[in-house]
């Protein structure tokens, strides 16, 4: 089927009308769910109520509500979002080559940001070109986030809301599901899934790895700097959720009256019931939904046969922190700054095995390559070393390791740097990737080549890939993505093994 005019696509719920770009179609703010304000809030989601006539889907759905960023960090402004916050956010987006039989491999993305920010409709996330180099269909999500959607209202023992767990997380099956049953007329194979994610949204898929419900909605899935091992306990999560009632001033009897509080009144209770504690509205375990930790002690068995790609970059916490003294540290003051990051473990004894590594690094390179290491690096390693002792499906694990040249080489290999790599919108982010077209394409052309080769066969390997073996503990084989690309065993295995024998950083 050759489409030459602007598509209409029967969903479920009704047709559908999207827009040719560049020989891709688009099709945004398709509704999966109904809407979770007022009575439907706090609670799983229910299908979308169907329409009549076509609906035109050229602009993107609603984004969460949430709490407001001040300011966009200098490296991420261009990727803001053409979006209005509203409770009825439950829309997705797709990207096809043609919406026609050709059952062509499919992508779901889940946006970064934790579990409190974010927007599938990120200009960086524009899946234009994955859909067109690849020939797959590509579908990003808006969810519930923080208090809308990780407030376990389960944990307080009032059957009005014994359901009320993990809601986000049920948004994102709910979307899965969706997927499973329309994709098709979208040119997409509903077989062939994959899940991927960033930041939270790698988060995300991890919990999804462990969610039962979840099962054979996705055949593959995709870490990218994201490796969420333990969440909260149902104690945990009820304590924040006792909190957030006291914030709103109600009492258990007057539960129910929390479907009536004001969004903004349940915005400004955030920040007195997270206490400051950025994870404090993020999935929890230990109830029918989650009933285990997503990789921790060990790999659940409900995706045993899933392959998983997995990694992280190098400098992750550069493009992270507000603290400008940290790009400013000397020798004397570094112990004291990597203390936080190395528990109770001496930080000289890592200092000496980075610095004999990297003899050019700076107090402040040590610094951003330790602390990475220990919020990114180590669980990363640990998830994929888990994968791969199950003995049913391959994990392949990867470090990002080129620098950005922006703002004097300030940001390194700094978090979210391989959105526009994996996403080939390199043109999109000059702002990150800088001017030379040459080496940031060369890198989007080998790393977005090898996500499309995974989610097509669950296996990165393909032309222009070079040879990328699954990993396992004793070689540690690992793609190591930088200006010319390679497999490396165990690289950087003094920084390596002097971070892995500290304890993983508690959740």
């Amino acid at each position: 089927m050759s489409v030459t005019h602007d598509p209409v696509v029967e969903t479920t719920s009704g047709r559908v009308r999207g827009a040719a770009n560049r020989g891709v179609y688009v099709f945004k703010g398709i509704p999966y769910g109904g809407d979770t304000g007022r009575e439907n809030r706090f609670l799983p989601p229910n299908p979308a109520q169907p329409w009549t006539g076509i609906r035109e889907a050229s602009a993107f759905g609603h984004q969460s509500p949430k709490v407001p960023i001040r300011e966009m960090p200098a490296w991420a402004v261009g990727w803001g979002v053409d979006q209005t916050d509203g409770e009825d956010c439950l829309a997705l987006n797709v990207w096809t080559p043609g919406p026609d039989d050709r059952r062509r491999p499919v992508m779901v993305w889940f946006h970064g940001g934790g579990f409190a920010q974010g927007s599938a409709a990120s200009v960086v996330y524009d899946g234009t070109r994955l859909a067109e180099r690849g020939d797959v269909v590509l579908v990003s999500v808006n969810h519930r986030l923080n208090i809308f959607g990780y407030l376990h209202l389960s944990t307080l023992g009032d059957g009005r809301f014994g359901q009320s767990e993990n809601l986000g997380q049920l948004d994102l099956i709910a979307a899965l599901c969706w997927v499973r049953d329309n994709i098709a007329a979208f040119g997409g194979d509903p077989a062939n899934v994959t899940i991927f994610g960033e930041s939270g949204g790698g988060g995300k898929v991890c919990a999804m790895l462990a969610m039962p419900a979840a099962k054979g909605l996705f055949q593959r899935a995709i870490v990218q700097s994201g490796p969420l091992q333990t969440v909260l306990t149902r104690e945990q999560a009820g304590a924040v959720a006792r909190s957030a009632l006291a914030a709103l001033d109600l009492t258990p009897a007057k539960i129910d009256q929390i479907q009536t509080v004001p969004a903004p009144a349940l915005i400004d209770a955030i920040a007195t019931a997270g206490a400051g504690a950025p994870l404090a509205f993020s999935p929890m375990m230990g109830g029918a939904t989650l009933p285990r930790h997503p990789l921790s002690p060990d790999a659940p068995e409900v995706s045993a046969d899933v392959p998983v790609m997995i990694g992280w970059n190098k400098d992750e916490l550069t493009t992270l922190t507000p603290d400008e003294r940290l790009f400013q540290l000397d020798w004397p003051d570094l112990p004291a700054r990597l203390a936080l990051f190395t528990g109770d473990g001496d930080p000289h004894g890592i200092i000496d095995a980075v610095r004999k590594l990297r003899p050019q690094a700076r107090a402040s390179d040590v610094f951003f390559l330790v602390a990475s290491d220990r919020m990114f690096g180590q669980s990363s390693r640990r998830i994929a070393a888990l994968k791969a002792a199950q003995g049913r499906a391959p994990a392949f694990f990867y470090q990002l390791e080129w620098e950005s040249p922006v703002a004097g080489g300030r940001y390194r290999c700094g978090h979210a740097l391989d959105l526009p790599l994996v996403f080939d919108n390199v043109a999109l982010s000059r702002q990150f990737v800088g001017e030379d077209e040459e080496v940031a394409q060369g890198l989007a052309d080998t790393m977005s080549q090898a996500w499309l080769n995974f989610a097509r066969n669950g296996d990165p390997n393909g032309a222009g890939i070079p040879r990328w073996s699954p990993y396992d503990e004793a070689e540690r084989r690992t793609m190591v993505f930088d200006q010319v690309s390679a497999e490396v065993s165990d690289p950087s295995s003094a920084q390596r093994a002097a971070v892995d024998a500290m304890p993983i950083l508690p959740f």
